[in-house]
């Protein structure tokens, strides 16, 4: 599929593991969320870039993506309570000139752009894509008060899904659409795009793009990206 992207980073969240709104929390010089617009601006293949953050944060996020990405066309939006509501108010926004999109958490600031540029060749309509590593701990299920192990899964078919997560606009507003006429709440994007049929492929992430959720996260990100 020959597509215009678009590139949505949701960075509306409290950060309420992480002790407090990390957003703009300095990582290395730069404001957590540059890292990311920095990576996106710098790819010749996108135009456009939409964000969506809490109210508070909008005028601070238009300023840091006009610094680390002046060559986007930027738009920031209000997100909502949830993330899956932050995205789709990101997917409204998307311009009318984009047919594809995809959704990046501003948490993970690692993100590589050779890892999107090979998502970005696999979306078509019907198909989407997800950056994602094998899972290499042992997976317990456990019983309902977390006390006992119930069965452990087979890792050999198990990927930990990370961010950004593609698709066509259409797929993407039309999953998100059927989630929230029935009240389905889901982890991710590409589980909304699973739920109503398309089917998502995925791409080994090539380095570290873990989300930088606790504290003690901050620092391994600093570290990486001074080495």
């Amino acid at each position: 599929m020959s597509a215009r992207f678009c590139a949505i980073v949701v960075a509306a969240g409290r950060g309420l593991r992480f002790g407090q709104s990390k957003q703009l929390v300095e990582i290395a010089g730069r404001p957590l969320v540059a890292w990311s617009f920095a990576a996106f601006g710098a790819m010749d293949e996108l135009e456009d870039l939409v964000i969506a953050t809490e109210a508070e944060h909008l005028e601070d996020m238009a300023a840091i993506a006009a610094e680390y990405a002046p060559r986007l066309a930027v738009t920031v939006v209000r997100g909502g309570s949830r993330r899956q509501d932050s995205a789709r108010h990101a997917l409204a926004a998307v311009p009318a000139r984009c047919d594809a999109c995809f959704i990046h958490d501003g948490a993970r600031p690692l993100v590589r752009a050779a890892d999107v540029r090979v998502a970005m060749t696999l979306v078509s309509s019907g198909t989407g894509a997800l950056i994602a590593t094998r899972v290499v701990d042992t997976i317990k299920v456990a019983d309902p008060g977390g006390s006992s192990v119930v069965r452990t899964l087979d890792r050999s078919s198990l990927w930990a899904a990370q961010t950004p997560q593609f698709g066509t606009v259409q797929d993407l507003r039309r999953a998100h659409e059927a989630a929230r006429s029935s009240e389905f709440e889901a982890t991710d994007d590409a589980m909304l795009l699973e739920r109503i049929g398309v089917t998502v492929r995925i791409v080994p992430a090539s380095g570290d793009n873990f989300k930088v959720t606790l504290p003690g996260d901050r620092d391994r990100v600093e570290a990486i990206l001074h080495r």
